[in-house]
């Protein structure tokens, strides 16, 4: 018995095609059970790749129920920025209020410029001012690219920053170095109106107005890079465009309220920590 269920384990099946009419066989395939088996797994296992492909790396991902398109993340960062300043507008009005009482009671008034400056140093309302923009940039970083525009970071953080040829976005004087710590930037000091040029090439993630920051944009790179361009007098491109390395896209200017004269703030990002600009790049 033990011998009989052995062989019909071992037992070979045969798949023909045969032509009706002629009754022809046109096609022989021969198996066992066990090669059936890993066949049906293989094919399985291939069809689920397919399926994560499809979902993982093309637009398709957007159609599934729940899923966030990039027009509502994109419009819950705008909202979020308008929530933060609206609550500086009130924080602002607050103050005058109370300069009008110590006004009316007969007492000093306080400083409003420096409470409002204190406050965004101060780590009691939250995070310096440096930790502000890191958290905004990160942020607009990774919802731009992976959902907007389609950009896998997955596939670009294997290219290494080193050596990379990088377009000096700005002639002028670095008025204020790199400081990871307090200043993750540099400011370049130029003539009002000077163009501002992308240092690599890449696609434009942001363009807009923040109040610290004025016109801004940002771009992004392949090897996981991103550059920032900030006080901008006038922007020359919108989100979504394709830019080469030494294409204007924006003039010098001094918007914003964090500024205090014509100056470009620059800001160059590599897997989600800032780097130094001037190790890369000849100003």
């Amino acid at each position: 018995m033990a011998k009989h269920n052995k062989e019909n384990k071992r037992s070979n099946f045969r798949l023909a095609v045969i032509d009706d009419k002629s009754h022809e066989q046109l096609f022989t395939i021969r198996f066992t059970r066990t090669s059936a088996f890993v066949a049906a797994v293989t094919i399985l296992v291939m069809f689920c790749a397919l399926i994560y492909s499809i979902i993982a790396y093309t637009p398709v991902r957007t159609f599934i129920p729940g899923y966030p398109d990039a027009h509502s993340k994109r419009a819950a960062i705008q909202n979020t920025i308008k929530v933060d300043s609206l609550e500086r507008v009130i924080f602002r009005w607050e103050m005058y209020s109370e300069n009008l009482k110590r006004v009316l009671a007969g007492e000093e008034a306080l400083k409003i410029d420096s409470i409002l400056l204190n406050t965004r140093k101060n780590s009691d309302a939250g995070a310096d001012i440096s930790g502000l923009m890191k958290k905004d940039s990160l942020l607009r970083q990774s919802v731009m690219e992976e959902e907007q525009f389609g950009i896998s970071a997955r596939k670009q953080r294997d290219l290494p920053i080193e050596g990379m040829l990088f377009f000096t976005p700005l002639k002028g004087v670095v008025s204020q170095g790199y400081d990871p710590a307090i200043h993750p930037y540099i400011d370049i000091t130029a003539t009002s109106g000077s163009v501002v040029k992308a240092v690599l090439d890449g696609t434009v993630i942001f363009s807009g107005w923040s109040d610290d920051a004025g016109h801004t944009i940002q771009i992004q790179h392949d090897g996981d890079i991103v550059s920032i361009y900030k006080h901008n007098e006038k922007l020359l491109k919108k989100t979504g465009d394709k830019v080469s390395a030494g294409t204007p896209i924006g003039l010098v200017g001094n918007s914003g309220e964090m500024t205090t004269g014509a100056n470009l703030h620059f800001e160059l990002w590599h897997k989600g920590e800032t780097v130094d600009p001037t190790k890369h790049i000849s100003f």
